[in-house]
């Protein structure tokens, strides 16, 4: 089966791709995504939206007809979020690149100062913050820019891709890895080891929407597990890039991954309550000199937690003490 595009929109050269990806969301949610987008002082020549609807149970281009000229419509088989984004990546025309989750929207008065920077400063990434708020604040704040790979070495990486405006260019071959959970963990760090300029700001220009029937928030036990096997998976893989860059790269990529080692940890505790499954993890861990954690002061909780989990009386302290997620 092949992709389905339905649009009306010009061909031309935008600021920005907005790239939206749905999978049987309500209509109102959607719409409410588009109407955030089109509220921006951007100009229809300097916007591009790209709805990727994932194979949903009904089209929901069929609901949207008053605005689908502002848009371009892509239906295809469900293959999953990393294919829907790919798909977007490979249409996309505009300079930049934003993602959205159809459940989310952008935050007017905030996003226009990330756009701002986008215009006035130019860099290859702009970084901003989330909120579950949906009382607006005013903190527009501007850091000096410095390298991804400085980034990575100061910063705790918030890994949700849907946090950053990026050029397109400083894609290259890189594409979401299919058909896994936690695919920004492995993608975020390696775009940021791309991108030459970093301008960080604390302005919550994006609205992430807690929803019960989301993936991350899947209970099922089934679930959990492969969450945890491709967190490993995306570990390695971090792991083996690490190991052919040069040095200062190297030295920031560990940072980003001893941490998310140290979250892998933490979940199997908290999701699995499970000792043999704990120490099978460790043990896969040691394999790859990943384990124990190095003696870095990333942050204070990584600290702490290192010399837990470092220790065979911490590890058996945190199973029985720990609530399950």
């Amino acid at each position: 089966m092949q992709n389905q595009l339905s649009t009306s929109q010009n061909i031309q050269t935008p600021l920005v791709t907005f790239i939206i990806t749905i999978y049987n969301l309500p209509t109102e949610l959607v719409r409410e995504c588009i109407e955030s987008i089109l509220a921006l002082s951007l100009a229809p020549a300097d916007r591009e939206i790209i709805v990727i609807d994932d194979g949903s149970d009904t089209p929901i281009i069929e609901c949207l007809h008053d605005i689908e000229n502002d848009f371009l419509y892509v239906r295809q088989p469900n293959q999953g979020l990393s294919i829907a984004r790919n798909t977007g990546i490979q249409i996309a025309s505009g300079k930049y690149i934003q993602f959205v989750d159809g459940d989310d929207y952008l935050i007017q008065a905030p996003y226009e100062h990330c756009l701002d920077i986008a215009r006035y400063h130019n860099p290859d990434m702009v970084c901003f913050e989330f909120t579950h708020s949906k009382k607006q604040e005013t903190s527009l704040t501007l850091n000096k820019a410095i390298s991804g790979i400085a980034y990575l070495h100061n910063y705790n990486l918030h890994a949700a891709a849907c946090g950053y405006l990026f050029k397109k260019e400083k894609l290259g071959k890189l594409r979401f890895t299919p058909k896994i959970f936690h695919e920004d963990e492995e993608f975020t760090p390696l775009l940021l080891l791309r991108a030459e300029t970093v301008i960080r700001t604390d302005t919550k220009a994006y609205f992430y929407r807690m929803r019960n029937q989301s993936i991350v928030n899947d209970s099922n036990k089934k679930h959990i597990l492969q969450r945890l096997e491709d967190t490993q998976k995306v570990i390695f893989r971090l792991k083996e890039v690490s190991e052919s860059i040069p040095e200062t790269a190297r030295i920031a990529l560990e940072r980003r991954i001893a941490q998310l080692t140290m979250d892998y940890l933490y979940n199997i505790i908290k999701l699995t309550k499970n000792q043999r499954y704990l120490e099978k993890a460790i043990s896969q861990l040691q394999e790859k000199k990943l384990y124990p954690l190095p003696d870095k002061k990333y942050t204070k909780k990584y600290s702490a937690f290192r010399r837990v989990i470092n220790s065979n009386l911490g590890k058996k302290i945190m199973i029985a003490t720990l609530p399950r997620l």
